[in-house]
């Protein structure tokens, strides 16, 4: 007889006898930690902060839009990504390793080629994106050239991706980590410089930040290939990147596992751009405060981030050794974690919003609607540690469809339509509005965790395995 979630939840992060301990779980969660504040959080954060010093709120909004524009889009390389770790996981944990490296080569050339297509799409279809958005003629002026350089930089994110995909899945996080230490550090710099004129730079301000985030990925692109190449501790894996597709077996698994990933992370992620969408007619400055809120909440949720990711990587693991109580134990202390580092994190930022807000907004145009927008939100993140932790931990157990149909229906079906509707209510309360339709993303995530849940208290997720060609 199935014990109650809570009994069930705390036995899980007492128990000393499956899964991983806490330490080395910390162990595994301290560089993905660092990857994704550098990924997701502190270059964003500080490169809004110097767009902020450019004193132009039209500036400022348009940054923050296309940058959840591109997350969405990097989503899709994060997608590829998982699948790349979901494969050459499992099959790492099973012993393949020659079986690993074909995995590879077919996910490297794979991801190269569909990143060359988004970055095409999103150079010429730059205005077309901020015409639908319904923004301001300012924000389109300023966001069509800037979109256009970023996605010469979204082409490379996708290979590094590729390559990181499969460090991930052989258990190695700290070079990835370290890739994008250097990558982090090689941004602030040119991106300092391009956007004030510093070191003998010319000053190019909203511009220069994209120039930076170019360099920035190509940089990163080549580290991760010389590694992967120039590495004898990689030598076993055979990986030989200029060999044709080796298996149209592997690239179909790929293929199964990539895509349900690329389109849950897109729903998900373009429920931000969606969010975008729904605010844009209230104006410049409403914008603005959505777009530091968001900054601030993705902040806080980096330790889920991180720990999804370390989710992942051990249950793909531990699946090729069908090691299934391991598998929930794993889940219930990383639950557990990453929801206690989340709330702190909410909560030290809700006692001083505005004091945090104004960091970016030098004019003093949206602090006080954002300082007041950002702890009824935040009440509401728990929902979505819930929802990331169990994602992760479903894709590591190759259930990626599962993940896939809950959130293209619960993103689509319930998500939209309600954001939908409350943004069209006629109310001279815009904060209250806005609280509502940033609400509505939140009580879906909830919606998730609960059908995640009860995915994995059946055993039908189990029942999945992973095939390349011998």
């Amino acid at each position: 007889m199935k014990k109650n979630i809570f009994s069930s939840y705390m036995t899980g992060i007492k128990d000393q006898s499956h899964g991983e301990g806490f330490s080395k779980i910390l162990s595994y969660f301290f560089p993905e930690f660092v990857t994704a504040v550098i990924l997701y959080s502190l270059p964003l954060l500080i490169d809004a902060r110097w767009i902020a010093h450019l004193q132009s709120t039209s500036a400022y909004a348009t940054l923050g839009i296309t940058n959840t524009l591109l997350h969405s889009i990097i989503k899709i390389a994060e997608g590829l990504s998982v699948g790349t770790i979901v494969m050459t996981g499992q099959l790492n944990g099973r012993g393949e390793v020659k079986q690993v490296g074909r995995a590879v080569i077919n996910a490297f050339w794979t991801t190269v080629i569909v990143g060359l297509v988004v970055s095409t799409a999103l150079y010429f279809g730059a205005y077309h994106l901020y015409e639908w958005y319904r923004l301001p003629d300012a924000m389109i002026v300023l966001g069509v050239p800037f979109l256009k350089v970023r996605a010469i930089g979204i082409f490379f994110t996708f290979v590094y991706f590729a390559l990181i995909g499969f460090m991930r899945g052989i258990k190695d996080t700290k070079t990835p980590m370290m890739i994008f230490i250097v990558g982090c550090i090689l941004f602030l710099f040119f991106d300092y410089a391009l956007i004030f004129g510093a070191f003998g730079f010319p000053a190019l301000g909203l511009m220069g930040s994209a120039i930076a985030s170019v360099i920035q990925s190509v940089i990163m692109c080549v580290l991760a290939l010389y590694y992967v190449m120039r590495n004898k501790a990689l030598a076993q894996y055979q990986i030989h990147f200029f060999s044709a597709f080796t298996s149209t077996k592997s690239i179909w698994e790929l293929c199964k596992l990539s895509v349900p990933v690329v389109i849950d992370k897109a729903a998900l992620s373009w429920s931000y751009v969606w969010l975008g969408y729904c605010l844009a007619p209230m104006g410049t400055c409403v914008l603005a405060s959505f777009s530091v809120v968001k900054d601030l909440e993705r902040f806080a949720l980096l330790p889920a981030i991180a720990f999804a990711q370390v989710i992942t990587l051990l249950v793909s693991n531990d699946y090729g050794k069908r090691d299934w109580e391991g598998i929930k134990t794993n889940c219930k202390k990383i639950i557990f974690m990453s929801s206690i580092s989340v709330l702190s994190i909410l909560y030290l930022c809700s006692l001083w919003p505005s004091d945090i807000i104004k960091m970016f907004d030098f004019k003093g145009e949206f602090t006080v609607f954002a300082a007041k927008m950002f702890p009824a939100v935040s009440i509401l993140a728990f929902f979505d540690v819930l929802q990331l932790i169990l994602a992760g931990a479903l894709r590591g157990a190759a259930n990626v469809q599962t993940v896939m149909w809950t959130r293209l229906l619960v993103c689509a079906g319930f998500f939209a339509p309600l954001s939908y509707y409350v943004s069209r209510i006629d109310t001279p309360h815009i904060l209250i509005k806005c609280i509502l339709v940033y609400s509505c993303l939140y009580i879906g995530n909830a919606v998730m965790g609960l059908l995640y849940i009860r995915r994995f208290r059946a055993e039908a997720w189990k029942n999945k395995t992973i095939e390349v060609d011998a």
